[in-house]
């Protein structure tokens, strides 16, 4: 079986092949508080806004490197938000978490967000914004590409099937590249065999369907009876 055939069923059941991160992707701060794993390499969720996983990436360009963030959710595997910039830096990540909670119904108390021990990560900025939203910070460790392993596989759909031997002279031709992956593609048209061969947004659309649909739980306290 060639590589291109391999290369192609594994996009088609959403399967990543693991390899080493590129050395000086991520940086660990050793004076951070680190947050537990809370997810322990189990990238399910019993429904949307449960659990997010986030990254950095690197994207060539003439001009010097684009950083891309991006916030996965693990239920539907939908990008909920992305985001670039020149500089791989705190302010890039925080953005991306800003607008993923403008866009998502967040439940406080209920939703994980992992991340590797990147210095952006454990930022004050971060985690400060995390505590306020009411989500849990949940951290694997740093160049374990297995510890997030949701996030690698995004990279590798990114990068085969949205960017892959094109060349860009300049942020903005990345930028747009990008956009017209994630947004144009990926979110609403993306079928994963997973997902029941739907897009993430299709799935997401579902399951609100069927949730509207479902009886609702009597929540009535029993009252008691009264005798005369």
């Amino acid at each position: 079986m060639g590589r291109k055939r391999v290369e192609r069923l594994m996009r088609e059941a959403d399967i990543a092949g693991v390899s080493p991160r590129r050395k000086g992707f991520t940086r660990r701060d050793p004076k951070a508080t680190l947050a537990p794993d809370l997810v322990n390499r189990d990238f399910t969720a019993p429904a949307p806004n449960r659990l997010w996983v986030t990254d950095l990436t690197m994207i060539s360009t003439g001009e010097g490197p684009l950083w891309l963030s991006a916030i996965r959710d693990a239920f539907s595997r939908r990008m909920v938000a992305w985001e670039t910039s020149a500089r791989a830096d705190a302010d890039l990540v925080l953005t991306t978490l800003e607008y993923a909670l403008a866009s998502r119904e967040v439940e406080p108390g209920k939703l994980i967000h992992h991340a590797d021990h990147g210095c952006q990560y454990t930022s004050i900025k971060l985690t400060t914004r995390l505590m306020r939203a009411g989500v849990e910070a949940s951290m694997g460790s740093v160049g374990d590409s297995y510890d997030n392993a949701l996030a690698e596989n995004l990279w590798m759909l990114i990068k085969t099937e949205g960017i892959r031997g094109r060349t860009f002279t300049t942020r903005a031709e990345a930028n747009l590249a990008l956009f017209e992956y994630i947004d144009g593609f990926y979110n609403s048209r993306r079928i994963q065999e997973r997902l029941g061969f739907l897009s993430p947004i299709e799935f997401e659309e579902k399951y609100y369907a069927e949730q509207a649909t479902a009886e609702p739980t009597n929540l009535n306290t029993r009252q008691p009876l009264l005798t005369s």
